[in-house]
């Protein structure tokens, strides 16, 4: 009896911890807002260039990681500050993909982009392009302290960074392909400065 009774315990104690269990997974409404809040971010630096295939492939692998730290969706909404966590977990992914390859700098500074601004010549190989974003990854990698200082630097989009960054990619254009941006000085002629007659003297 006292077996049958134990058994019969240690049935109900699984089947609670099981229905538990899926009651504590996300629900396919719930990833589905995930996703949704994910699209929010199509238009932020690096993803914005992602094209449409890679962008999904991104968000359901941020998504995984959100559903992965917290199995909970009630402990994950209910974050107080619940946006800035999904910030985080967005640009650690960039950060990621940036270390992982440094050909994904693309996705921040487009080469049809260079080429418009004159920082890279038009028509380079996939290698040459390759070779250029390794440069300048190399650069970032020995100026800032981490890849996310970096990322986090480009987000804020101050003067000084931006002057940096462009100076890096000048630098490597020069050393990987002798392409020198020509600055043209022009000559800014003030015009004359008309002196105003003095008054007529006034007869007495």
């Amino acid at each position: 009896m006292k077996k049958i009774l134990l058994y019969l315990i240690l049935a109900t104690s699984i089947v609670a911890a099981v229905s538990c269990s899926k009651q504590a997974k996300w629900n396919h409404e719930q990833k589905q807002a995930l996703r949704k809040a994910l699209k929010t971010y199509r238009e932020m630096i690096y993803l914005q260039d992602l094209t449409d295939p890679e962008f999904v492939i991104f968000t359901d692998d941020v998504a995984n990681d959100i559903e992965t730290e917290y199995p909970v969706y009630a402990s994950f909404i209910q974050l107080p500050a619940v946006d800035d966590t999904l910030d985080m977990f967005v640009v650690t992914a960039i950060v990621e993909q940036l270390n992982e390859n440094a050909s994904n700098m693309r996705h921040i500074y487009p080469y049809h982009d260079l080429v418009k601004q004159g920082i890279l010549p038009d028509k380079l190989t996939h290698d040459q392009r390759h070779a250029f974003y390794k440069c300048l990854a190399e650069k970032v990698n020995n100026y800032y302290t981490s890849v996310n200082d970096f990322l986090s630097d480009v987000l804020k989009s101050t003067t000084d960074s931006k002057s940096q960054i462009s100076k890096f990619q000048s630098e490597c254009a020069n050393d990987l392909f002798d392409w020198v941006i020509e600055v043209t000085e022009v000559d800014i002629v003030e015009p004359a400065q008309t002196q105003t007659p003095a008054p007529a003297p006034t007869k007495k």
